[in-house]
C-alpha cells in the first residue's frame, strides 16, 4: 500500500525542544543562580538535560503523572526537598525563559508545505495533550495536523506499538499506509517499524550507524524517502 499519512513527532523533530530547553535554562539560572554543587553553567545545563531524559522515562513507564515528573526534576536538580508548590513555582519561572525560546527547526514549515498535497497529517507524542496543543498552536502548525494524541492520554507510549496503533485508527489507515517520522532511533524509527508504519529516523546530527533504519538528516529528504518507501529491508538513503 501506498503511504497516505506522515505522523510526526514534536520535540526535536519539527520542533528544537534542546535549543529552546538550553537558551531557556541558561537565561533562568542568570536570575536564580546555580544550584549548589553545579561547576559550570554548562555543566547545570548538561545535568537538567540528564534528568530530563530520566524522569521523561520515568513518566513514559507509567511510575508518575505528567506534573510528577517536572516537580521530581527540579527536586533533583536542586538537590533539595521541595514542597509540590515551591517546586511548581520554581519550574513556572524556568518555563517563562523555556517558552520565550521556542522554535521550529527551518525545514519543519518548508516540509509540511511540500507534503500538504499528497498526504494526511498527524501528530504522536510522549507528552501530554494540553501541553503540546498549546505548543503547536503557539509555534502557528496546529490546524497542519488533523490529530493530535499524546501518552498522558492514551494511557501507553512509544515504542509500545500500542501507541502507534491508536494513531492509526483515529486516522482510519492501516499501519502500512502510515510513515512516522522522530528524532529517536528506537523509540521512534524502530518502534514505528516494528508496528508495522514505515519508520523514519530523522538523524539531525549525523550520527549514523544504523543500517537496519530507514534515516534523513534533513527534512527536505522527506519525500523523496516517502515516494521510495524502503520499510522493507531499508537502508539509509543518504549512506
Amino acid at each position: 500500500m501506498a503511504i497516505r499519512a506522515v505522523l510526526w513527532d514534536i520535540d526535536d523533530t519539527i520542533f528544537d525542544y534542546d535549543g529552546a530547553e538550553r537558551t531557556g535554562m541558561r537565561r533562568h539560572l542568570d536570575h536564580e543562580g546555580l544550584p549548589d554543587g553545579c561547576e559550570s553553567v554548562e555543566w547545570a545545563l548538561d545535568h537538567w538535560r540528564d534528568l530530563t531524559l530520566e524522569h521523561w522515562r520515568r513518566f513514559a513507564a507509567g511510575e508518575c503523572d505528567f506534573e510528577g515528573q517536572r516537580r521530581n526534576r527540579v527536586r533533583d536538580f536542586l538537590g533539595r526537598p521541595l514542597s509540590d508548590d515551591e517546586a511548581e513555582e520554581w519550574f513556572g519561572r524556568h518555563k517563562v525563559h523555556y517558552e520565550a525560546a521556542w522554535a521550529l527547526f527551518p525545514d519543519a514549515v518548508p516540509a509540511l508545505d511540500g507534503l500538504a498535497a499528497g498526504y494526511r497529517h498527524a501528530v504522536l507524542s510522549n507528552s501530554a495533550f494540553a501541553h503540546q496543543d498549546r505548543k503547536l498552536r503557539v509555534l502557528g502548525v496546529r490546524d497542519r495536523f488533523e490529530v493530535l494524541l499524546c501518552a498522558a492520554e492514551l494511557g501507553v507510549s512509544k515504542p509500545a506499538a500500542a501507541a502507534f496503533h491508536a494513531a492509526c485508527r483515529a486516522l482510519e489507515l492501516a499501519p502500512e499506509e502510515v510513515a512516522y517520522v522522530g528524532n529517536e532511533p528506537d523509540i521512534d524509527a524502530r518502534g514505528a517499524a516494528e508496528a508495522g508504519l514505515l519508520g523514519i529516523w530523522l538523524d539531525r546530527r549525523g550520527i549514523g550507524g544504523r543500517p537496519d533504519l530507514a534515516r534523513i538528516t534533513g527534512l527536505d529528504e522527506l519525500p523523496g524517502l516517502l515516494r521510495a518507501d524502503t520499510r522493507f529491508g531499508a537502508v539509509s538513503l543518504i549512506g
